[in-house]
C-alpha cells in the first residue's frame, strides 16, 4: 500500500509519535509525506518516505496528484482544527479528492488507529482490486 503522512505544526508530535508506535506495520508500505513531516518521522523512526515539498509550498498538491491518478491508498493528514492555515484551499481540495477516490483518509489519531489496524488485518486489501482494474484499463 501507498501511504501518505501530512500534519501541521502543532500535530508533527502526534503524527511522529503514531509513526513510532506503528512503525512494525508501516515498514511494510511504500511511504510519501510531505517535507518537514516526512523529515522529522525519518529522524525519529527506521522508516524511508518519500518526501515532498513542504505544505505551503505545494506538499499537499503533490500527494493530490497521486490521489487523482489513484495511486495513494491511504492517507493520514493530522489537522490543527484550533489554528488557521494560510493554504487551506490546498488542504480542502486534497480532503475532497479523498472522498472522490474513496482513499481512506485520518485527521486525527482516533481514526488513525482505527485505519491502522484495518491495515494490519487486511481490511484494506480491496484497494488492489482498484489497482488491479486500473492497469487492466490502461
Amino acid at each position: 500500500m501507498k501511504i501518505a503522512f501530512i500534519a501541521h505544526d502543532g500535530k508533527k508530535n502526534d503524527m511522529v509519535n503514531f509513526a513510532k508506535a506503528y512503525e512494525v506495520i508501516l515498514s511494510k508500505h511504500e511511504l510519501f509525506s510531505t517535507g518537514t513531516t516526512g523529515t522529522r518521522i525519518m529522524e525519529n523512526t527506521n522508516l524511508e518516505l518519500h518526501r515532498f515539498k513542504s505544505g505551503p509550498l505545494g506538499g499537499d498538491q503533490e500527494i493530490g496528484a497521486l490521489i487523482a491518478q489513484n495511486l495513494m491508498d491511504i492517507v493520514f493528514f493530522f489537522r490543527d482544527p484550533l489554528t488557521s492555515q494560510p493554504h487551506e484551499p490546498d488542504i480542502l481540495a486534497l480532503i475532497r479528492l479523498c472522498d472522490v477516490y474513496s482513499i481512506p483518509l485520518a485527521t486525527n489519531m482516533g481514526t488513525a488507529e482505527i485505519l491502522i489496524h484495518g491495515l494490519e488485518r487486511g481490511d484494506l486489501k480491496w484497494r488492489n482490486i482498484v489497482h488491479e482494474k486500473q492497469n487492466e484499463q490502461r
